[in-house]
């Protein structure tokens, strides 16, 4: 190699000890306009040297340089890497890249410029990201207020993203944000609300007080009584503008729901009418005479009766094709209410049927002898038997083949019925403390009531406590909560207690997100 070479003479002109030719001219303070001859020598040198014998200079270079001298390389080196490749890039693609970051990513990247806001605002964009969380709709008549809404700045904004970000608030104010003081809607005095359903705006209690009551979910307004049946209301169905009763007077009922008139009363049972579906304009009824009928709502006709149990029936489910039902006599039993015929009967449990969940195709029971039973409608057979309560399983909730179910031995499950396994045991530390008595899920979250007087909060897919959505002062000195409907912005809680220490009423919970 040459003496120019990094080895050679031409970087000894640069040593920072002051020795050579890099003595003179001291005095002079270097500059870009007045660089020190040597500087420029030594530059006309390294630009002749190879790729390597380069690198070789500037390692030698860094090693010699103090650390204020390394900082100031940085920040001339830094600026040459930083380029907006996003603004370089036809929209398309720009959109493209930015579809890889998540939502929380890309809400930082809307505030590095106006144009990347512009992208980050993309509809489509925001569309997919919904899709990948499972939001469906954004045109929520709250949001339509936001909906392409333009600032003085003429700034448009996407309404997917709008919808993503209530869909986000609605979620975070369920996790973790203060809990508004809810609505209590007080009625049917100390009695005990036996049944409980929750439809748009509209909430229908039923009572062992004889009574049906109508409220208002968004006023907590009791917007009318239902008064006709003359013993206890057992059950209930809501559809539409329709609510359908069933009571110890061994009849039911058909209501209009807006004017608050009884349509019909239907005669048939011989016995307290405990459970029914309301499928359409057709309603199965269950009985303790141990029979179950099939009528027309809007005709108040009964032309099918299924008979075939032999002790009270205590749940049933109807898709509009089949009927399921089960009975105190331990059976599970599958009817073609066309044919007034039993298709199977599902033999397995060893005391009584309490809780019934069908999707069309499997039917999941629970029982007093503590199992759970999955079975194949089509062919009867059964294909799990879910082992692991310690009691009665006295509700269940099954959706796209993951069923939650609520025990009387404090303890809520999460299944897989496909696989038969248990993904998750709601329990631990902040378990409840009395019998589960009622559930709902969803994507995100389970909600359990319970005996105890609390209303709880699980992670469905982890199975972690979060925190309790309503906790009685009451609570374990006989204040209950009797039953809980949800929708995705609220909670409509049935409290009370048998002792008089808790108050019968209703407590509606908002976890809308609020407009701003």
């Amino acid at each position: 190699m040459s003496s120019s070479s990094p080895g050679g003479g031409g970087m000894s002109s640069l040593s920072p000890h002051g020795e050579g030719p890099s003595c003179t001219n001291r005095g002079l303070i270097p500059d870009k306009e007045n660089p020190p001859p040597e500087i420029l020598s030594w530059v006309s040198t390294f630009s002749r040297w190879s790729n390597a014998e380069r690198l070789m200079a500037i390692n030698q270079l860094i090693n010699t340089c103090e650390p204020q001298q390394v900082r100031h390389m940085m920040q001339v080196i830094e600026p040459q890497f930083q380029r907006d490749f996003i603004s370089l890039l036809p929209k398309e693609l720009a959109l493209y890249v930015l579809s890889f970051l998540d939502p929380k990513d890309l809400l930082r990247a809307a505030q590095t410029c106006r144009y990347w806001r512009i992208l980050a605002e993309d509809n489509l964009l925001w569309r997919e990201k919904c899709r990948e969380a499972g939001v469906t709709d954004y045109c929520n008549s709250r949001d339509q207020y936001y909906r392409r809404r333009k600032h003085s700045s003429g700034f448009t904004y996407s309404p997917w993203k709008l919808g993503f970000m209530r869909q986000h608030n609605i979620e975070m104010n369920w996790r973790c944000r203060p809990i508004k003081s809810p609505k209590v809607l007080k009625g049917h005095d100390d009695h005990v609300i036996t049944c409980l359903q929750f439809s748009g705006t509209r909430i229908v209690s039923g009572s062992d007080d004889n009574t049906l009551k109508v409220w208002s979910a968004t006023t907590g307004k009791c917007l009318r009584t239902l008064v006709g049946h003359t013993g206890g209301v057992w059950s209930s169905q809501l559809q539409d503008n329709t609510i359908v009763s069933g009571s110890t007077d061994r009849t039911l009922k058909v209501w209009n729901a807006e004017t608050g008139a009884c349509t019909h009363t239907l005669y048939g049972h011989t016995s307290t009418v405990r459970c029914m579906h309301l499928h359409k304009n057709k309603v199965v009824s269950g009985s303790r005479d141990a029979t179950l009928r099939m009528w027309d709502i809007e005709t108040g006709e009964c032309n099918i009766v299924l008979i075939g149990h032999v002790a009270a029936v205590r749940c049933v489910q109807y898709d509009g094709r089949l009927v399921v039902s089960g009975a105190y006599d331990y059976m599970v039993k599958v009817w073609n209410p066309e044919r007034e015929e039993c298709i199977h009967t599902l033999n397995g449990h060893t005391n009584r049927v309490y809780s019934l969940q069908f999707d069309g195709v499997h039917v999941v029971s629970g029982s007093l002898d503590t199992s759970i039973r999955v079975w194949d409608v089509e062919t009867g057979a059964c294909k799990h038997a879910l082992m692991g309560h310690q009691s009665l399983t006295s509700g269940m909730e099954l959706k796209d083949n993951i069923l939650v179910s609520g025990n009387a031995d404090s303890t809520v499950k999460i299944w897989d019925i496909l696989t038969g396994q248990c993904l998750q045991t709601l329990s631990g530390p902040n378990k409840h403390q009395s019998a589960v008595t009622c559930l709902h899920f969803n994507k995100k979250f389970v909600i359990t009531s319970s005996d105890d007087g609390t209303v709880k909060l699980w992670d469905v897919k982890t199975g972690d406590y979060i925190r309790d959505l309503v906790s009685l002062e009451s609570g374990g000195s006989g204040g209950v909560v009797w039953r809980i409907r949800s929708s995705p912005t609220k909670l409509v809680c049935a409290v009370g207690s048998r002792n008089g220490t808790e108050e019968t009423k209703l407590l509606v919970l908002d976890f809308e997100a609020e407009i701003k």
